[in-house]
């Protein structure tokens, strides 16, 4: 029997970046990510703040789903943010073409990715950024159950956050 996906985003979940700069919130480590200036090929002065919480990682296991990166770090979140967790090299959805690319319709860039990589299968989603437009685009396009999960991005993952996903879980039909 097959485990539904759940798909990581890491800015905002996991990373709760819109928190106040000065206070990093209680139980989270700060790792420091070099940048690449995207204008030339030197690394800027100034290295991204990333907060993670080292007990996300053994939550997320314990869940009972197939993990996968959504996120803009793509597979870099396998050298960064999935060793601070504890998590082991997950697979990532890569966004291609499609990456930051508005749509006319107001569906995230992402989510029609991430149906189409679901292939059917069960899903949920943790990111920051969904709405209503994506809802709808995986009620028309995705055969299967979906939890689209919104996390406050100054907050990240709590305690509510991993019930809802667990209970989402434990609810889908997956064989």
């Amino acid at each position: 029997m097959a485990r539904p996906l759940l798909f990581l985003d890491v800015d905002g979940p996991l990373n709760p970046y819109a928190a106040q700069p000065e206070r990093r919130p209680a139980g989270y480590t700060t790792i420091r990510v070099p940048r690449l200036d995207s204008a030339t090929p030197r690394l800027h002065s100034k290295p991204l703040r990333v907060w993670l919480h080292p007990g996300h990682g053994p939550a997320l296991l314990a869940l009972g789903y197939e993990l996968c990166w959504a996120t803009t770090w793509m597979d870099s979140a396998n050298r960064w943010i999935g060793p601070v967790l504890g998590l082991p090299t997950l697979p990532f959805v890569d966004f291609g073409e499609a990456l930051f690319r508005e749509r006319p319709d107001g569906v995230h860039w992402k989510t029609e990715a991430l149906v189409t990589y679901a292939g059917g299968r069960p899903f949920a989603w943790v990111d920051d950024e969904q709405g209503e437009a994506d809802d709808a685009y995986v009620r028309a396009h995705h055969p299967a159950a979906a939890l689209l999960h919104h996390v406050n991005p100054r907050i990240g993952l709590r305690d509510d956050d991993f019930t809802a996903l667990a209970e989402f879980a434990a609810s889908v039909d997956t064989s």
